[in-house]
């Protein structure tokens, strides 16, 4: 069965591994980058901390897929001297490829931790998890080095993994999770409907938002209360409407920068990756997120309302209000998709709507037409290059806003910018324009004027 994303697949190792580890005192490890957000959402659910174990294979020079050993953190390194021996590997060989990665390790540890220490192992449960096993030596060098550091009990959970996995880790750790061992097994990007790169930011986001013991996000989480709504654990929370109930997915954290409304599109929902994708980064921005399903579930059934904008955006401009209610005066942003763009430009030409920046991903705001003039906040239209169609209607509806607002265009990418490196680049052209726009408004100043630095993808 294949999993929507790595946060689907998070949930599912999750409800395996609840009841089995329950009693332990377990400390989460993910392995960057991919196995960080699958890592997350286990955290979570076994209220257990999180923590990345960073770990270099040290790869034979002349054949590096071939591991001969692998360094960790705190000078943690294992040597396997069969391989070495067998290969006839000299000190100087050894030394060369250990200082390289060596280096690359020091690079990623100050990346994530920002000079934080790491969860101390000593007589826990180390549960080390990634997205799925392929080799398998990646996996096996990061239980030997969480057994180095100490670790009383060392468990390795994946989604999915070759049907002889269990032979590749051999005796690495003491026991061995996984959902999925399907027979055809080629690559780990084939169980996932979404499989995009898991950005730095994302890693970042993920250990932000699980507030690691000892981190300043962590204690200052502690003290700082939350309104009623997003009191659990788990970030799902119903937002109550005049005809419904709308299901949610709200994050906090306390630097308040402005909080970003999500529209998703038809057919998608709160849990579209793409825009997970987004607000993760944006969380480790400093923004609050709110990604949102815009009908109820008995529409969602029926198809009902799907490209009825004017109850889509009726439903976003009460999620805007419930924000005020909850969480004062954070200044907002909007973030719509392909028909939640139309939502979001047409909630935002209310008069009375708070909205200071809307971006719109792959929008189609010409069905927003007879909104488009009366809306005021900075406005960033983003489209894909090979998007050919939509460029044009996007183009046209630019031409009707008398808001502040930009085109910009990804080079090579699609509707769904499903193309290596595009959904990045739109996280980071949205991430400029938030900043711009509503950090300024946070600290009690002006609105920004909607003209953040240029970055890689090309100005319509």
């Amino acid at each position: 069965m294949p999993f929507i994303d790595r946060i689907d697949a998070g949930r599912r190792l999750a409800g395996y591994l609840a009841s089995r580890l329950r009693s332990e005192d377990v400390v989460v490890l993910g392995l960057p980058r991919g196995g960080v957000p699958v890592a997350a959402e286990i955290a979570e659910a076994l209220h257990a901390p999180l923590d990345v174990l960073v770990v270099r294979k040290l790869g034979v020079p002349f054949q590096p897929e071939l591991a001969f050993g692998a360094i960790g953190e705190d000078a943690v390194r294992v040597i396997n001297h069969s391989v070495v021996r067998t290969l006839r590997l000299d000190d100087e060989d050894i030394a060369e490829v250990e200082d390289r990665e060596r280096e690359e390790l020091q690079r990623r540890l100050r990346r994530y931790r920002d000079g934080r220490p790491a969860i101390p192992l000593e007589g826990r449960c180390a549960l080390v998890v990634d997205d799925g096993i392929a080799t398998g030596a990646t996996a096996r060098a990061a239980c030997l080095i969480a057994r180095e550091r100490g670790a009383a009990r060392v468990v390795l959970a994946v989604p999915v993994a070759p049907r002889e996995w269990t032979r590749r880790l051999g005796d690495a750790a003491d026991e061995l999770v996984c959902l999925e061992t399907p027979r055809e097994f080629y690559a780990i990007g084939q169980f996932y409907d979404d499989f995009a790169a898991t950005s730095d930011a994302e890693v970042r986001a993920c250990l932000r938002r699980a507030g690691r013991p000892g981190s300043a996000a962590g204690s200052e989480a502690a003290r700082a209360p939350r309104p009623p709504a997003a009191q659990a654990a788990d970030p799902e929370i119903v937002l109550p409407v005049h005809d419904g109930k709308l299901a949610a997915h709200l994050v906090t954290p306390r630097e308040g920068g402005g909080i970003v409304i999500f529209a998703h599109g038809s057919g998608s929902s709160r849990h579209s990756p793409r825009n997970r994708y987004v607000a993760a980064a944006l969380n480790g921005a400093g923004f609050a997120t709110l990604l949102l399903d815009l009908l109820t579930e008995q529409e969602e059934r029926g198809r009902a309302g799907v490209f009825d904008i004017e109850l889509l955006a009726e439903r976003l401009r009460a999620a805007t209000a419930w924000v005020g209610e909850w969480l004062g005066e954070l200044p907002i942003g909007y973030f719509g998709a392909s028909t939640g763009a139309a939502a979001a430009l047409c909630a935002a030409a209310d008069p009375d709507c708070p909205v200071r920046a809307v971006v719109s991903r792959g929008g189609r705001p010409d069905l927003a037409a007879s909104c488009l003039p009366s809306v005021t906040a900075p406005t960033l239209l983003i489209v894909g290059g090979r998007d050919e169609a939509v460029i044009d209607l996007n183009r046209r509806a630019q031409a009707m806003l008398r808001c502040a607002n930009r085109m910009e265009i990804v080079p090579g990418a699609t509707h769904l910018f499903e193309e290596h490196g595009a959904l990045e680049q739109v996280t980071e052209l949205a991430t400029d324009w938030f900043a711009a726009n509503l950090r300024g408004a946070a600290g009690g100043g002006p609105a920004a004027s909607g003209t953040p630095s240029p970055r890689r993808a090309s100005r319509g």
